[in-house]
């Protein structure tokens, strides 16, 4: 797609002529074919997790450090990437990000022990930050806010379907005998090389060339630090560690020394990774607030639901993948016709108002469930959930690009990425350990099996989920009621 048909003016009846709507999409192919495997690396694992540790012969702490190993690399790495892309070529640096994964991934496939397979996790989680991160960042840069809308629902559709979907395949792939737990890291491969053949022939961005680059590096290693940190003491307190213990005390208050030297590093640097000016935007904090509640509602429906259906309803890794269906359809459904519906109205606030509340209203209704309650009920509830995750996810990005010019859009994007994966990350985790102590007291008192208890228990994870998704109600009714523009870029100075 040309950076002409990009900017081609727009009309009442046809904001974007069919030709240029075809050199989009030809263009969308291939950053979301690398969105599609890179999320899908995140979330193909956790069935077959303990196929690999085993046949690696790894231990339950090297169990966990597989999954947090990715989380904090793809975590601590997303604002640099969004920095290096306000500075630099992106379609490079979403050609090298793909490149970083497609590496990471063959060495995850051919590891031979669990520390080779960390390590290569490490590295395949830098990758998956920085293709998550510039596949928004690349959009923004060649479609207006306005016809955005229309092509979002692509993007939450394939996050979706890789998010939710990705325990169905890890279940078949390590249920075929033939293939193999190797072939969850190596499956992606030829689809991300693909992915880079066609971000060579079809993507087109425009280039913004400076001579006066200044890469913050104190900046970005002090987050990365202080971030890793954070999300290393969330991953084990209450298993290796209670809440209330010295180690505890040590990380967050390493973490909190870090960040705030980060906050004053960034004050001062001519070129912050993350510049506090879009921070403070009203915009901006109020689109944080609604991706942490969005980004908790689905990295917890993902986890708990199949674990649910597993291990107290007795499918298996398959079945209850198929389970959730209901959601994904939701969610498929709701970001195309709702992308395409805003692109016509260019009214942003309507739809994230009621994205987020059957958002709320449908992890309402699984907070009431225990291990007998009825699959059409569920079914019901997690659509709600797929509707809202549709209608408001990409939407709160969507706001903050609004609200920014095209030089910022990288930053801009990647920090309400940033905020909205690592409060998911928190927020999974500390359900998580509600979810273990609610089943072991349970379970203690004898008056219920571990499987009841675990089915029962599970209604209570969700009710708290619903009060976190209650949040998203209130950042979506205090944004500012605003027409997206039709242009790429804005001359006006973004909102103080």
């Amino acid at each position: 797609m040309s950076t002409a048909a990009a900017n081609e003016p727009a009309t009442t009846a046809d904001p974007q002529p069919p030709k240029a709507r075809r050199q989009v999409l030809v263009a969308l192919s291939g950053l979301l074919s690398a969105l599609f495997v890179a999320t899908l690396s995140s979330t193909v694992v956790s069935t077959a997790l303990p196929k690999m540790i085993g046949a690696l012969h790894g231990s339950p702490t090297q169990y966990t450090w597989v999954v947090t190993a990715t989380l904090l690399s793809t975590t601590a790495t997303t604002p640099i990437w969004g920095k290096l892309a306000d500075l630099f070529n992106k379609k490079n640096l979403v050609q090298i990000a793909v490149t970083v994964f497609v590496l990471g991934s063959v060495a995850a496939g051919v590891s031979q022990s669990p520390g080779q397979l960390i390590a290569a996790r490490a590295l395949q989680g830098v990758g998956v930050g920085g293709v998550q991160s510039l596949v928004q960042i690349a959009i923004a840069a060649m479609i207006p806010p306005r016809e955005r809308g229309r092509y979002s629902g692509y993007l939450s559709s394939v996050t979706a379907l890789s998010t939710i979907g990705g325990p169905l395949l890890g279940g078949l792939i390590v249920d075929t005998s033939w293939l193999g737990w190797r072939w969850c890291f190596f499956i992606s491969i030829p689809v991300a090389v693909a992915a880079l053949v066609l971000l060579q022939r079809t993507l087109r961005l425009p280039v913004i060339r400076r001579d006066d680059v200044k890469i913050d590096y104190l900046g970005a290693t002090l987050i990365a630090s202080g971030v890793s940190v954070l999300l290393i003491w969330i991953s084990f307190v209450d298993s290796s560690f209670a809440w209330a213990s010295w180690q505890t005390a040590a990380m967050v208050g390493a973490a909190v020394v870090l960040l705030s030297v980060a906050l004053w590093v960034e004050a001062r640097a001519a070129e912050p990774i993350v510049p506090l000016h879009i921070i403070k935007q009203r915009t901006t904090v109020l689109a944080i607030l609604g991706s942490l509640a969005a980004g908790t509602a689905m990295f917890a429906a993902s986890v708990y639901l199949s674990q649910y259906f597993q291990v107290s309803r007795g499918y298996t890794a398959t079945e209850a993948g198929l389970l959730t269906i209901p959601m994904m359809g939701g969610i498929l459904v709701s970001s195309i016709l709702a992308g395409r519906l805003l692109s016509r109205t260019g009214k942003l606030k309507p739809f994230v108002i009621v994205g987020s509340v059957l958002l709320t209203a449908g992890f309402a209704g699984l907070g009431t469930i225990d291990h007998r309650t009825s699959l059409v009920f569920m079914s019901a509830a997690m659509l709600c959930i797929g509707l809202g995750v549709g209608m408001t996810m990409q939407n709160f990005v969507l706001a903050v690009q609004n609200s920014v010019p095209l030089k910022d859009i990288g930053t801009a994007s990647t920090t309400v990425t940033f905020f909205r994966s690592l409060g998911g990350t928190f927020g999974v985790t500390v359900l998580g350990a509600v979810l273990a102590r609610q089943v072991a007291e349970r379970t203690a008192q004898g008056r219920e099996t571990a499987r009841g208890a675990y089915g029962d228990a599970t209604g209570l994870v969700f009710l708290i989920g619903a009060a976190v998704a209650a949040l998203g109600i209130v950042a979506a009714a205090l944004l500012r009621p605003v027409t997206l523009r039709t242009s790429l870029d804005s001359s006006e100075t973004a909102e103080h």
